[in-house]
């Protein structure tokens, strides 16, 4: 079997790609959510996808919808105040990222690297919250 060097493509050709992959599975998610709007799997990718896509005020929809659904989760929670938080809505964010820390949330590290809290960052809330997980573990 003859070995092929692997296929280079420009990076716009390369971020058109993945744009598109992430159109087709947006609307797979969405229409397996349409077949069963209590699919929590199907839900919470929908609203990952949704946010890599930069969809945010979609990606809020469905993260309120999970926290309807499945109310003490506390990833639930934590991804609702991502959303919020890249919206820009920091009280409701941090409100959201309290209630994930009261059901169990405890990941420190992640919630210090990911930038989709970044807007919280420094505030004396978010620090506090901080200092909690950091107390708890």
């Amino acid at each position: 079997m003859t070995s092929h060097p692997p296929l280079s493509l420009r990076p716009e050709v390369r971020s058109e790609l993945d744009r598109t992959g992430l159109r087709f599975l947006a609307e797979f998610l969405r229409r397996a959510c349409e077949r069963d709007g209590r699919n929590v799997e199907a839900l919470a990718e929908l609203g990952h996808v949704l946010t890599r896509m930069g969809r945010n005020e979609e990606g809020l929809e469905v993260d309120e919808r999970l926290c309807a659904l499945v109310p003490e989760d506390p990833t639930v929670h934590y991804n609702l105040a991502c959303s919020l938080a890249l919206l820009g809505m920091g009280t409701r964010a941090l409100e959201e990222l309290r209630r994930s820390i009261e059901l169990g949330y405890d990941d420190v590290d992640h919630l210090l690297g990911d930038d989709d809290l970044a807007t919280l960052h420094g505030s004396p809330e978010f620090e506090e919250l901080v200092e909690i997980l950091r107390a708890l573990h």
